[in-house]
């Protein structure tokens, strides 16, 4: 079964600490090995130069990657990141940012997932992103 992005949502808005929930994230989809989630442009986001942060970006990554995991087990599970390394491509100014965090590989205690990061506006690529997480139930 599916999860639905209103599912996802309560997952969002349950399972992330208060800091996370304020980048004001928001499920776009989710199937079952991949969930895209939404970045609103935020002047608080942004750096000097008025590019969205780097850290809002990875944490955003980091966060679509736990809904894709909760997607494809059929709801959410403890977990933590083991390894996660991005590479930033453009900058975004003044657009929200999809992000669309796929799995590559889900074990029974590991998974794998790339993610990318594009400008809504344009379409163009941000950032990607390679994440790790140990499953810890």
């Amino acid at each position: 079964m599916t999860m639905t992005a209103a599912e996802a949502d309560k997952i969002l808005s349950t399972a992330f600490a208060p800091w996370v929930l304020d980048l004001g994230l928001a499920v776009e989809s989710v199937g079952e090995d991949r969930a895209t989630l939404r970045l609103p442009w935020s002047e608080r986001l942004s750096r000097e130069g008025g590019g969205l942060s780097g850290q809002a970006l990875m944490a955003a990554a980091d966060t679509a990657t736990v809904i894709a995991v909760s997607a494809a087990r059929g709801g959410f599970v403890p977990m933590t990141t083991v390894q996660q390394s991005t590479s930033f491509q453009r900058a975004v100014t003044g657009s929200d940012v999809l992000i669309e965090a796929v799995l590559t590989k889900l074990g029974r205690r590991t998974a794998f997932a790339d993610v990318t990061m594009r400008d809504q506006r344009s379409g163009a690529l941000a950032a990607r992103a390679s994440t790790v997480y140990a499953l810890l139930s």
